[in-house]
């Protein structure tokens, strides 16, 4: 049986944002940031440090301030700056370059970066990397400065970018790639950019934007200021140069950095005013034109050229499980439950692996429009790894292409061998997938299970499937529709069904979508969805029955869960219920618009949703008590 087993400025609504993050994560499922720096050049700040941010304006600082990393365990100078952070391709992996240096040794003294990687903010591995000793033909270089790391899709490699200066020649900023395991680099340093003036450049920062590469570099001994050159291929030689200087200050600066707002289409360059001691922050929408923006900073520290990397709401957690949140850091609340835009839930619990899983629809997407689905597990409830993607439309189904909506699974046991089915809405016609796992990959039944109308249905749409296995027959039972609700039992091989059976049950006027059936203590329940899921107003339903087929008896106050104005809370709905093994523990899970942005989205609140769940509870009588919501979830 299924069910008993941030933003401050400039949001736009209009396309979930595929910003490079490596296909691991996507930037509708980022949450925060992390900002890595260091804080001056005495020896014990030339060292790296980290702060986080709820919303790229408000920074504070992890460990009070003081150094992540040893500098002395990780550099051959004893100190290190100028940290530079980049999520690695896969949106699993964590690069970081940064200058071997320590100032009191004077501005030629270094011949070095330092390399780190890691899987998880926390704990990195270095490696030195030694031009003079590493290269021959260097004898005269005198400094390597300001390392950062961009991914190079032409050659399919991390590229690390620096400046470097020989004998009296002019500061020029260079590149080589990375090995394979990110420790040391495997080709010689070719000549990267240098601007046709022929002047110094160093501090490059590189971000791609729509195919174009955007540098940013400060031009060194003559104006101090930041400059802007683009290229579509990073090592052609090919830059076309701006004219003007980007910085919007007539102070020096230096170690330029640009990042781009989480699901917005503003970026952020910020630089260091150094001779000022302190930071400017600037933004524009174009990567040329730029407008300050220091009236919306905060931060309770005082950086020196970093660089500053979107994160999401588990790598902040695991950040502040190793070096402490920041008081005045926000809560991070138990719901929603999983990271970004993901709306109609489907849990089930596994015998096979004594875990839960979530099936969502993947949200975000303009107009509905996602093509994959995922699952998530869990051993508790409260803690959700991202298992990936179990079915692509684009690649997995024959059938159907787009519009990627509200699954329902199951776990089923035939003649001693588990298997778990899958079913999807996809084009608006309902399918079927099967695996050996519940973590998948699901295999396709090569064409539609419901693409049809139940007899006597006029309109609505053929979506939202929810399967149930009755405890007491051992009978399985397909449920959809969409302004209606059909059932029909399926057949023993569970991918098709018995057409003869197929009923129809609509409880009443407020019946929408998202049908959820469980079972417990001899009753049948049904949940349903009202109104649209673009509506603040949407909520779940419910009615009662003596078996799963109906008919169906409606309570007189039968609403399960429904907007709470007062907590920020609109448009929940799209229901699925899970009963804790071995327990009278139950828990509902739904999305609601996300928060606090969405009720200010217009139509497009319904396809920015997140998922959360609370406690789930029962009269004496049996009827459902209204879901209380909870911040904190479980």
């Amino acid at each position: 049986m299924k069910k008993t087993v941030l933003v401050i400025f400039g949001i736009f609504f209009g396309a979930v944002h595929m910003f490079a993050q490596g296909p691991g994560v996507l930037e509708k499922d980022l949450s925060g940031y992390l900002f890595t720096y260091f804080t001056g050049n005495n020896v014990e700040n030339e060292s790296i440090h980290f702060a986080v941010s709820p919303d790229g304006f408000n920074y504070y600082a992890l460990n009070g301030n003081e150094p992540v990393l040893d500098s002395k365990k990780i550099s051959s100078t004893g100190g290190v700056r100028d940290p530079h952070i980049l999520r690695g391709e896969d949106g699993k992996m964590f690069y970081m370059v940064v200058t071997d240096m320590t100032s009191h040794k004077g501005w030629d003294s270094n011949r070095a970066m330092v390399l780190l990687k890691s899987n998880d903010l926390v704990n990195w591995e270095s490696s030195v990397v030694n031009i003079q000793e590493r290269f021959d033909g260097h004898e005269d270089l005198k400094r390597v400065w300001a390392p950062q790391t961009v991914y190079d899709k032409r050659a399919g490699k991390y590229m690390v970018y620096f400046s470097m200066k020989h004998g009296n020649e002019p500061d020029i900023i260079y590149y080589a790639y990375a090995n394979g395991d990110f420790t040391n680099l495997e080709s010689e340093p070719k000549q990267l950019f240098f601007p046709k003036n022929g002047k110094s450049c160093i501090d490059g920062d590189i971000v791609e934007k729509d195919g174009i590469y955007h540098l940013f570099y400060k031009t060194e001994g003559h104006g101090n200021g930041i400059k802007h050159a683009t290229t579509r291929d990073l090592t052609s030689g090919n830059w076309v140069e701006d004219d003007d200087y980007k910085q919007q200050t007539t102070e020096a600066v230096e170690g330029s950095s640009i990042f781009k707002l989480n699901n917005t289409d503003t970026y952020i360059l910020m630089y260091d005013v150094y001779m000022k001691g302190s930071y400017q922050f600037t933004s524009s929408t174009d990567l040329n034109s730029f407008e300050i923006i220091d009236d919306k900073i905060s931060m309770d520290f005082h950086p020196r050229h970093g660089t500053v990397l979107p994160v999401t709401r588990t790598e902040l957690k695991r950040l502040f499980g190793k070096w402490g949140k920041p008081s005045a850091y926000p809560e991070l609340k138990g719901n929603p439950i999983l990271e970004g835009y993901y709306a109609d839930p489907e849990i089930l619990y596994s015998n096979k692996t004594n875990k839960f899983y979530l099936y969502p629809t993947s949200d975000g997407f303009t107009g509905w429009s996602g093509d994959y689905f995922k699952t998530f597990s869990s051993e508790n409830l409260m803690d959700w790894k991202d298992e990936g993607t179990i079915l692509d439309l684009k690649k997995d189904v024959a059938w159907a292409d787009r519009n990627a909506w509200a699954p329902s699974a199951i776990e089923k046991v035939t003649n001693g061998e588990t298997k778990y089915y899958y079913y999807f809405t996809a084009a608006q016609k309902i399918g079927v997938a099967v695996s050996d796992n519940p973590n998948g990959p699901f295999l396709d039944s090569g064409k539609a299970l419901i693409d049809f109308k139940p007899k006597g249905v006029k309109g609505g749409q053929e979506i939202d499937p929810d399967v149930f296995t009755d405890p007491k027959t051992g009978k399985s039972y397909l449920y959809w529709g969409n302004g209606y609700m059909a059932v029909a039992e399926l057949n023993n091989d569970m991918v098709s069904i018995k057409k003869e059976t197929i009923k129809v049950l609509t409880p009443d006027a407020t019946y929408r979508e998202g049908t959820e059936v469980f079972y417990r203590n001899g009753i049948y329940y049904f949940l349903w969805s009202e109104d649209d899921t673009r509506s603040p107003d949407y909520k779940v339903r419910y009615a009662m029955s003596d078996s799963p087929i109906g008919p169906l008896t409606i309570p007189e106050d039968n609403i399960v869960l429904e907007k709470a104005p007062e907590k920020g809370f609109y448009g929940t709905g799209h229901n699925s219920v899970i009963n804790v093994p071995n327990t009278d523990e139950w828990h509902i899970v739904y999305h609601r618009f996300s928060v606090p942005n969405g009720i200010n989205m217009g139509d497009a609140a319904g396809y920015h949703r997140e998922v959360c769940m609370d406690q789930f509870n029962f009269k004496q009588t049996g009827h459902i008590i209204k879901v209380n919501f909870n911040d904190q979830g479980q």
